[in-house]
């Protein structure tokens, strides 16, 4: 220590004091009484000089930097030396100091030493850092000197208080105060702390902020607790250090206790803290806060967070600017500018708080829900763009909750903002709208329609910006076209806003522009349009409390305008099918939804009732006369009629019509001069009257249930021998009439389906059991008709869009396939070939379907080809209306029974054959399918028609989901029947076959037909219990509701059990199926099933045993085996259900174990066309995706291991240890697999998955054997050794693919050789760090083949031999030098090694 005595503390202030008052008095010109040449080398013969030079640094003068001739340390460490041999030590020191303090006097010496020094020798050359450090800096590097030159220092501050910046825009204090920034070692700390905070006492305010901030980078964490007590006194004393001293609490290693009586100090002075400092203030009080008292801190901050601080600023701006000059208005805006900079600020603190601390944002919400009135809330009023901005990205999002939210938002801004931010809603609504986004048109289009209902006078206002839509209706659906028009009509007609004649008169002359369009979707545009309009002009508001009789009642002159409406719909589209037949879609649509008015329905029924017995019906006793191709018949008929009283529908004579007028051109029906009905018309015609009749006769369809019975003028539709014989045209011919006359009868099933009488609902079941019959025999036709294009029976924008396009893609990519009676079957009318033909095919697992005659053959490995097509037979199919399910409640019977007529008797059981349940429920799953299923998850690829999943569902659509999941839960107890019976028709099945598939007793086709209606029953109950929307709480009663039907086939508990119990009932009722699970594909959906059921459980470890033990069950099993004896057991349902049990079972490693170690071996043993025995879906030809799943999930498992630390317990280490024996093990009996495997895909998941393997041994298991080693040598080194031979494999692997030239292959070899070569640095290190080096060393590895044979043809090449490889030494005393061979091995696919020193990461 040079100073001979310290002060005390009141001593040092006063001396500091007295100094730097005299600074004040001095003349500058003393600081500078040498003078010298600029760049010249200084030259004095003091002590301080010679010893610098001596030990390598060279003094300039003038503004040159000193230069420093030597490295750091090496200046640092001879300077050291030369001090401590001098033979004056240690006055030598006092001498140096003094020699210091003398140079420093001049300024521009001073300045020198504060700033780095210049090197002078190559800076390759050098060991240490690239950058110089100050002369200062260095000395303070020197323990011995580090004292004196501290003293130094801060007697030579005081002098620059009041220069903040010299002639060289240099800061002098600030530069002196970095010296002590990061020393090495402080000699005396509490010394040093003493001194600091007597100069912050003293220092000027803003060199006392950048001392204040520069502690924490000055003194240890010794020292913290004293600097945070001088801090604490000062923070009372002196309010404007209030940021500086906070900012450095925050990064100081500081007591909680302490940091809570700074934050309650803070709070208390929260409320007059400047706008400026708040960032600051926020983070420290966010930063200081625990577990235990977040919420309380919280609650008190936004208390006492005076909101005004943020928007004060923008009201003083807009009520001043006026009122000031010029120059004051500018300086208002820099104020502005500062004020809304530290707003963004103070958000982004809080909003880091909450994004990366979970227990803040927890506690903010609690905080926020805590809140007792709606006035305590803190209302951003002047937010709005802010909020309207999050709310947009919101909607960007793929999450739906995110997306619910994000409209909830839309919506609470325009009900509690001002009119200027209602408009600001409405336009983002508009935007999303036109974005042609589906999932954004879809949520705004909602928004908007609440918003209309909840305030329409303030949307009325806004109705402008609403009907500019009206320029983007390119690229909206048809759903949400009529959402548009509902909102633009309800504003426009609304009783209550009389003033909106203009947007009627806009709305008339859209619409009378788009139905006179030639464009053929425009037209189709306006009559979605018009129909919709009708509707709110023609609506029923007799129940509105709000109006009276006199307004609620529809004028005479109403009525005409809606009636005027109606009838220009009707001339605009009826010289076009198409659009004709989409008007009385849309027509019938509305007569189910919207209540009309008496009058208007009046009118309508009548006009509807008489023009179709005009088009349609006919007597059934005069057979139409005609050239018609084949012979007229009435067929289908379900009574005897007398001849004079009996009607029929005259379809064949109107389709012959049709396309004779195709043939002989316009002119030909032009000059008949009678008008042409088209059949296409038929079913959407009849559909208009049956809801017309129904809402008139309140659900009475008395007055046309003849139509139920009556026949149809057909021809005898069974091909039989003639059909090779018809012409091209006749078969298409019979085509269409096939495809009519199932229309007909799914409109009339739409229709009285819910008809409660017996006789009745026999008739309903016959024509369902002719619906099912005519598909078959259209299939026979499709067979030879290829291109034909069916009638469409669906006729909305996207229908017509998508239909020819598709129907030929489906042609062509069939045809490249091969399979003529496919390709002809799935050609163009394959997509139309029937709903349930193709729903039939619709599940990836559904076996032979039913009634398939010669397809029964072809029908396995097919399913993807045929939902390919099914997703676009809806578009010639009607719809089945979701009341058609309630023919479920029917019984269910076998064929036998069925062949006996049903309908003779009223008193006759009603009961429902398997081919009408596998159709009802294969449309029944489809409908779920397309309704429940999240929109993201539907969302269509680019370039793709992004309507076609709609097709066919477009009157479905217009209910909520929330209606669908309703209406379905009705048949959950039919369907529970419908289970259990099948469940018992297999159970003795088996008994009385055992279980054999194709004994003499089991008739195939019924079996099959079974077998798919038991997995269309669990995919549909699947579907439901995985709705998305359970999570919400307002459908939490429909889940109860369910649960409880479940757990009732059980036994008949209360209604209000728990949710666990109704789980775990509902479970244990649906595990009693497993026993009679027909097919692989069932076992998988039922599994599927149990889990999205169990995922609403809490128990979630006993959950996972239940479907691990029966995922073993189903993989354990026999199934019944294909066509051709080709396992009927596809390869993806294989890999999902493998992938469950392996997910689910306790230990993922032992089952791998037993697959591998059990399973494969006895395959390997086996037959050729055999399987194991344990495991008998394990087969050679479903090897590899056994093998696929076990490699990945065992990469997936040690992944997730974590690496631990030394830190940890020996019992934990040993447990790891163990676990990566275990892996390692495993990894091995997989890895040796492909010397019996070796095809190309087992080989491609050896490659891809063993690099992965390897990588995660690298990053999760090296750390644990670097502190593992030394306790457990033994376990370490088998575990390498182990793992040694499976990377010497893995090399063979890569010279296997390189020798044969699999690309497939050798893309994935420079990877796994890389990542070979850095495990064996990596074992390398870890026997350096357990001073093991030596049991490290190299050798050559060669190049084999998957059996371990040399590989001649790289003999060549051994000077650039692609491996290397440690060999184990022999000599075990040498540290285990096993460990170094494994070591080697594990490097295999690397260059050659030179030494064990290096190694060649290139290749």
């Amino acid at each position: 220590m040079v100073s001979k005595r310290r002060l005390s503390k009141s001593e040092d202030k006063e001396s500091l004091t007295e100094d730097a008052s005299k600074t004040r008095k001095q003349p500058l010109s003393k600081k500078t009484k040498k003078s010298h040449i600029a760049n010249e080398v200084e030259e004095n013969d003091s002590i301080f000089v010679k010893l610098l030079k001596i030990s390598g640094i060279i003094l300039k003068t003038g503004e040159s930097q000193n230069q420093l001739a030597v490295d750091q340390i090496a200046f640092q460490k001879k300077l050291f030396q030369t001090l401590r041999r001098h033979p004056s030590y240690p006055k030598i020191i006092e001498e140096f100091v003094s020699g210091l303090e003398s140079y420093i006097e001049d300024e521009d010496s001073f300045r020198n030493c504060l700033l780095s020094c210049e090197r002078l020798q190559d800076e390759e050359a050098s060991m240490g850092a690239s950058y110089s450090k100050s002369l200062i800096k260095l000395l303070l590097g020197i323990d011995i000197l580090q004292p004196a030159i501290i003293k130094t220092l801060f007697e030579k501050l005081p002098e620059y208080f009041f220069e903040n910046k010299n002639s060289d825009e240099i800061n002098i204090p600030r530069l002196i105060v970095s010296q002590l920034k990061w020393l090495d070692r402080v000699v005396d700390g509490k010394d040093l702390t003493t001194k600091i905070m007597q100069l912050i006492s003293i220092a000027p305010e803003n060199l006392q902020h950048d001392i204040i901030t520069s502690l924490p980078e000055i003194l240890g964490d010794s020292q913290h607790a004293d600097v945070g007590k001088e801090l604490s006194d000062l923070l009372i004393e002196n309010t404007s250090l209030t940021v500086p001293i906070l900012d450095v609490l925050s990064s100081l290693r500081l007591d909680p206790n302490f940091l809570l009586k700074v934050r309650q100090l803070v709070m208390d002075k929260l409320s007059s803290i400047r706008l400026e400092d708040l960032p600051v203030i926020i983070k420290f009080i966010l930063h200081s806060v625990t577990a235990m008292d977040t919420l309380e801190v919280i609650s008190e901050l936004r208390e006492k967070l005076d909101l005004q601080h943020c928007v004060l600023p923008s009201r003083l701006q807009a009520s001043q600017v006026k009122l000031k000059s010029k120059g004051r208005a500018s300086s208002s805006g820099n104020q502005e500018s500062s004020g809304q900079s530290c707003i963004i600020l103070l958000f982004d603190v809080i909003k880091s708080a909450i994004r990366y601390e979970k227990t803040i944002s927890e506690a903010w919400i609690k905080a926020i829900e805590n809140t007792a009135s709606v006035s305590e809330h803190k209302v951003l009023k002047d937010m709005c763009s802010s909020i309207l901005s999050l709310a947009q990205s919101l909607l960007h999002s793929l999450d739906q909750s995110i997306i619910s939210f994000g409209s909830l938002l839309y919506k609470y801004a325009f009900k509690f903002f001002d009119t200027y931010c209602q408009q600001e809603v409405v336009g983002a609504l508009v935007t999303h709208i036109c974005s042609g986004n589906e999932a954004e048109v879809d949520t705004a289009l909602d928004v908007l329609l609440e918003l209309v209902v909840l305030n329409p006078s303030a949307m009325m206002m806004n109705a402008v910006f609403v009907k500019g839509i009206l320029d983007y209706l390119d690229n909206i659906s048809p759903q949400q076209i009529r959402k548009l028009f509902y909102v633009l009509s309800t504003l426009a007609f609304s009783k209550q806003n009389e003033a909106s004649s203009h947007i009627q008169d806009d709305m008339h002359l859209v619409i009378r522009k788009q139905l006179s369009s030639t464009v053929f979707k425009y037209k189709l545009i306006g009559i979605i349009g018009a129909v919709t309009m009708a509707g709110i002009m023609a609506a029923d508001r007799s129940e509105s409390p709000s109006l009276t009789q006199e307004r609620a009642n529809l004028s005479d002159e109403q009525c005409t305008q809606v009636t005027s409406l109606l009838q220009l719909v009707h001339s605009c589209s009826e010289q076009s099918p198409q659009a004709s037949a989409l008007y009385y879609d849309e027509f019938a649509n509305l007569i189910q939804h919207e209540k009309l008015d008496p009058k208007a329905l009046e009118w309508v029924g009548h006009t509807i009732c008489n023009d179709f017995q005009d088009a349609f019906v006919v007597d059934s006793c005069v057979v139409p006369e005609g050239d018609f191709p084949f012979p007229v018949k009435a067929l289908y008929g379900l009574e005897e009629y007398d001849t004079q009283d009996g009607i029929a529908i005259n379809l064949l004579p109107l389709l012959f019509s049709q396309d004779f007028a195709k043939d002989g051109g316009p002119v030909t029906s032009q000059e008949s001069g009678q008008k042409l009905v088209s059949p296409l018309c038929l079913a959407p015609y009849f559909r208009l009257l049956r809801l017309c009749v129904e809402r008139q006769h309140n659900g009475n369809l008395e007055e046309i249930d003849g139509l139920l019975d009556c026949p149809i003028f057909l021809t005898d539709l069974e091909p039989g021998e003639k059909l090779e014989s018809m012409s091209a045209k006749e078969r298409s011919f019979m085509c269409s009439l096939i495809f009519l006359t199932l229309n007909w009868f799914r409109e009339i099933v739409n229709a009285f389906c819910q008809e409660t009488s017996p006789e009745m609902k026999g008739k309903v079941l016959t024509r369902l059991k002719h619906i099912v019959e005519l598909q078959i025999i259209l299939e026979k036709y499709l067979a030879v008709t290829p291109d034909y294009v069916p009638p469409l029976g669906n006729f909305d924008v996207e229908t017509l869009d998508i239909t020819p396009h598709t129907v030929t893609a489906i042609s062509a990519k069939i045809r490249k396939k091969g399979k003529i009676e496919r390709k002809q079957k799935t050609d163009g009318s394959k997509t139309s070939s029937s709903d349930t033909l193709s729903e039939e095919k619709n599940s990836e697992c559904d076996p032979t379907p039913s009634h398939r005659g010669q397809l029964n053959k072809e029908f396995t490995g097919k399913e993807e080809k045929t939902s390919l097509l099914l997703h676009n037979s809806h578009a010639f199919f009607r719809e089945l209306d979701i009341e058609v399910f309630s023919i479920l409640h029917c019984g269910l019977v076998t064929k036998f029974i069925l062949d006996t007529e049903m309908h003779t008797e009223a008193t006759e059981v009603v009961q429902l054959g398997p081919p009408e349940l596998l159709f009802l429920l294969e449309d029944l799953s489809q409908k779920l399918e397309s309704m429940l299923t999240p929109p993201i998850a539907r969302r269509v690829p680019f370039l793709k028609n992004k309507g076609s999943r709609n097709i066919g569902f477009s009157h479905l659509q217009q209910r909520s989901a929330q209606e669908i999941v309703h209406c379905v839960f009705q048949l959950l107890t039919p369907m529970c029947n419908h289970l259990e019976n099948i469940h018992n028709y297999f159970q003795c099945l088996a008994a009385e076959n055992h279980g054999v598939v194709d004994g003499p007793g089991v008739k195939v086709q019924e079996y099959h037909i079974m077998s798919s209606c038991y997995q269309r029953l669990l995919q549909i109950f699947h579907g439901l219990f995985a709705w998305s929307g359970f999570s919400q709480p307002e459908n939490q009663n429909l889940l109860y509701s369910a649960l409880h039907v479940l757990s009732s086939r059980l036994k008949q508990g209360e209604h209000s059990q728990p949710l666990e119990e109704l789980l775990s009932q509902s479970v244990h009722y649906l595990q009693n199926f497993h026993q009679s699970i027909p097919s692989f594909q069932c076992a998988l959906y039922l599994i599927r099933l149990l889990m999205v059921i169990l995922e609403k459980s809490t128990a979630s470890a006993q959950n996972k045993e239940k479907i691990a033990s029966l995922a073993r069950q189903f993989l354990c099993r026999v199934w019944p085996s294909g066509d051709k004896e080709k396992s009927n057991i596809s390869n993806d349902q294989l890999h999902a259900l493998l992938c469950i049990y392996l997910e689910h079972t306790e230990s993922i490693l032992k089952a791998i174990e037993e697959i591998a170690g059990v399973g494969v071996p006895e395959l390997i043993n086996s037959p050729k066309d055999a399987s194991s025995s344990t495991f008998p879906t394990l087969t050679r030809h479903t090897f590899v995706v056994f093998f696929r799943v076990m490699m990945a999930e065992l990469e997936k498992t040690v992944k997730k291991i974590e690496p631990g630390t030394a830190a940890d317990s020996q019992q934990i280490h040993e447990e790891k240890l163990l676990y990566w024996n275990m892996a390692v093990r495993d990894f091995s009996i997989l890895i040796n697999l492909i010397k019996v495997f070796d095809s190309h895909p087992v080989l491609h998941v050896c490659l891809k998955y063993g690099r992965l393997f390897v990588e995660a041994f690298l990053k999760q298991c090296m750390p644990l054997l670097d502190f593992s080693f030394r306790k457990h040598r033994e376990d370490v080194l088998s575990l390498l050794e182990t793992f040694q031979l499976d990377t010497r494999l893995l090399h063979h692997l890569c010279g296997h693919s390189k020798i044969h030239q699999d690309t497939r292959l050798t893309q994935h070899v420079p990877l796994l050789k890389k990542t070979l070569e850095l495990l064996v640095c990596r074992v390398k290190a870890m026997l350096t760090l357990n001073n093991c080096r030596e049991a490290f060393w190299l050798g050559n590895l060669k190049n084999r083949d998957l059996q371990g044979e040399e590989i001649k043809s790289q003999n060549s090449q051994e000077s650039t031999a692609d491996e290397s490889e440690d060999d184990m030494s022999s000599q075990a005393s040498k540290s285990k030098a096993t460990e170094d061979g494994e070591e080697d091995e594990v490097s295999a696919g690397e260059k050659e090694q030179d030494s064990d020193e290096s190694y060649d990461d290139s290749d």
